[in-house]
């Protein structure tokens, strides 16, 4: 009897120190949707050059809301850097959003920036520039590589958290200090 493939929609990506791309080097994404033909995320704990209030008046968007114009935008990963990527909570649904758990989606659509700049958007959201991805079977094999750990995703990880802090939590939600694991592996 073979095990169904797993899907790691919902879930946080957490770099082990090993993993010494830059792009991703202790970094944590978010699995946004992952299925047959291979997985997208968004990185959580990189800052990207911009702040929100740059993006949005680089999309002729203004708001009168200091700390929103403040907001850092993060460097979600380095497929499509070009495109915002704004993760939310909420059950509202904008013109282009995928669920990717209970009361947590991702939004590529302008509306929603609209919103946010007028103090009308999601309770918590934060922007990213470009996204991550993996081609099919690609982040399963990275994981069997020890390349990841996956941990249940948490709100506050992804909306309050200092960004310098997201890599160690995440991996504490699973009972892990990753600052105490080695940066190299082996087989026994």
């Amino acid at each position: 009897m073979s095990l169904p493939p797993a899907n790691f929609s919902n879930q946080l990506l957490i770099a082990l120190p090993a993993l010494d791309d830059p792009n991703f080097a202790r970094g944590v994404a978010l699995i946004c949707q992952h299925d047959d033909d291979g997985a997208m995320g968004v990185v959580v704990n990189r800052a990207s050059e911009y702040t929100l209030g740059e993006v949005l008046a680089q999309m002729n968007l203004q708001t009168s809301d200091p700390a929103l114009q403040q907001q850092i935008v993060l460097n979600g990963g380095p497929v499509h850097p070009e495109r915002g990527f704004v993760l939310h909570d909420g059950a509202r649904k904008w013109d282009s959003t995928l669920a990717v758990g209970h009361d947590l989606a991702v939004t590529t659509s302008r509306d929603i920036l609209e919103a946010i700049a007028e103090g009308a958007g999601p309770a918590h959201a934060v922007v990213a520039l470009g996204c991550a991805a993996w081609g099919a079977g690609q982040l399963e094999s990275e994981i069997g590589e020890n390349t990841w750990l996956t941990a249940p995703v948490a709100p506050e990880l992804l909306f309050t958290l200092p960004l310098a802090q997201r890599w160690q939590a995440a991996s504490g939600r699973i009972g892990i200090d990753i600052t105490r694991i080695t940066d190299y592996s082996g087989r026994a």
